[in-house]
């Protein structure tokens, strides 16, 4: 792995990161019940696994990826101790054809938001090589409309529009919460549903 995953990594050393909560986030809860994810699932950006074991344990075929070896060390051991199938790899969602997988659905779940415009169009084309036609990918990011000064660069409505212009449609983009360790009732977001174009 390289540099680039330094600052992840120590993000997981002590106390846990602000994002990290011990649970799936509420929203992943909601999509999941409405059947907004379809198996085999790829969680871009999983942590330390909470979402990805949330999904499995629904019966779910789902791989959880992230940039941080410590926090996928963290996240086979919830796996183990809770008797989940789930495939965890330490790997770099900027080259996801790596995984020699396709997926019909992807989770993001405060992935999108931390990359800079380059990288941004970067990932979005990595996503491309592993969506199956027709396949979808539900994103949670920060939004631009969140007053808070901290945390992670805020996203527009606009800005998930442009990034996921070509090859893809955007069915919707709603307001939600964005639960963390910072936020009481959690920070405001945007739950995106886009669709990969046949």
């Amino acid at each position: 792995m390289s540099d680039r995953f330094a600052g992840w990594e120590s993000a997981y050393r002590g106390s846990p990161p602000p994002w990290d909560i011990g649970r799936p986030q509420p929203v992943v809860v909601t999509i999941a019940s409405a059947g907004g994810f379809r198996s085999p699932v790829l969680d871009a950006g999983c942590g330390t696994g909470e979402n990805a074991l949330y999904l499995a344990g629904l019966g779910l075929d789902v791989v959880g990826l992230d940039g941080a070896r410590l926090a996928i060390d963290r996240a086979r051991e919830k796996a183990v101790s809770k008797s989940l199938d789930v495939e965890f790899v330490a790997g770099d969602a900027l080259a996801l054809a790596e995984l020699g997988r396709a997926f019909a659905s992807v989770l993001d779940c405060g992935l999108f938001h931390t990359f800079d415009d380059p990288d941004r169009a970067r990932y979005v084309a990595s996503l491309r090589e592993v969506v199956e036609p027709r396949g979808i990918v539900q994103l949670l990011c920060f939004s631009d409309r969140e007053p808070w000064g901290g945390g992670p660069r805020r996203v527009s409505q606009a800005e998930i529009r442009a990034a996921f212009a070509d090859g893809w449609t955007v069915a919707s983009i709603d307001d939600a919460r964005f639960a963390t360790r910072l936020h009481d009732d959690g920070a405001r977001a945007w739950h995106a549903t886009i669709e990969r174009s046949g």
